[in-house]
């Protein structure tokens, strides 16, 4: 049903309001089927994207957790190519901070341990595009439509060795800054948000694979995408990821 929605660009009724009382377990199995659905079309799974990685967000909606969803090969955007906005249904980009892993990640570990099982930094735009109606949901219902996650951006990856604790990063829509914020919005330190991967890798029984990459989370609050604009994140020290919208033609 959610991967319909995503693969057709459709809203629908939040599961909640269908009467789907799911836990977050049951969830993540949505989000496990619908993946795989994805997987048997061809595509091939490159990383995850972490949710919730503000504090502020996290009280919003009422938990003292992180989400997670996968990043697949059919999501991924050239640096500098076109998103085609037919695909989605009311789609946000978000500006962030992406890890590519030196090695498996799996389990509790400290903020050196991260650390060290990174090869490479690099700045990043995620587009979000909950499936559902007025961009409303549950936590359950965000969980079970991927996080909202629906492509993302990479720009040029950087030495590891970058601090970036606290790095400016101004999120730009033809040239005009429309979001302005720091890395540090990222848990206070974008390496945190690993830190949580490797975690919740661990209590669903699973690994981060060598050459993962990893979405840390958004440094400000999600712009609303609109047909034709360029976007681009300058991110102190780490340089620039961008894409063009496609115009959306109508019939």
């Amino acid at each position: 049903m959610v991967d319909t929605a995503a693969h057709r660009a459709s809203a629908i009724e939040q599961l909640s309001a269908q009467g789907f009382d799911l836990s977050v377990a049951q969830a993540y199995e949505v989000q496990a089927l619908s993946l795989a659905r994805r997987y048997e079309r061809g595509e091939q799974t490159l990383g995850i994207k972490m949710g919730f990685t503000s504090r502020a967000k996290m009280i919003q909606m009422g938990v003292d957790d992180m989400i997670w969803g996968p990043l697949t090969s059919g999501m991924a955007i050239e640096d500098g190519g076109e998103l085609d906005l037919s695909r989605f249904i009311h789609p946000r980009v978000e500006p962030e901070i992406a890890f590519l892993l030196n090695k498996p990640l799996s389990g509790v570990i400290n903020l050196a341990q991260a650390m060290s099982a990174v090869e490479a930094v690099a700045p990043a735009l995620e587009v979000i595009d909950s499936r559902y109606n007025n961009f409303k949901f549950s936590l359950q219902d965000v969980i079970a439509d991927n996080c909202s996650s629906s492509a993302f951006t990479i720009g040029a990856w950087q030495q590891a060795s970058v601090d970036i604790a606290n790095l400016g990063m101004v999120l730009e829509f033809d040239g005009v800054p429309v979001q302005i914020g720091s890395s540090a919005a990222i848990l206070g330190n974008p390496y945190r948000s690993l830190v949580a991967a490797a975690r919740m890798a661990g209590e669903a029984g699973a690994v981060l694979p060598e050459g993962s990459v990893v979405l840390a989370g958004a440094a400000t609050a999600a712009e609303a995408l609109r047909p034709g604009v360029h976007v681009r994140v300058n991110t102190e020290k780490l340089g620039v990821a961008e894409f063009a919208v496609s115009e959306l033609i109508h019939p």
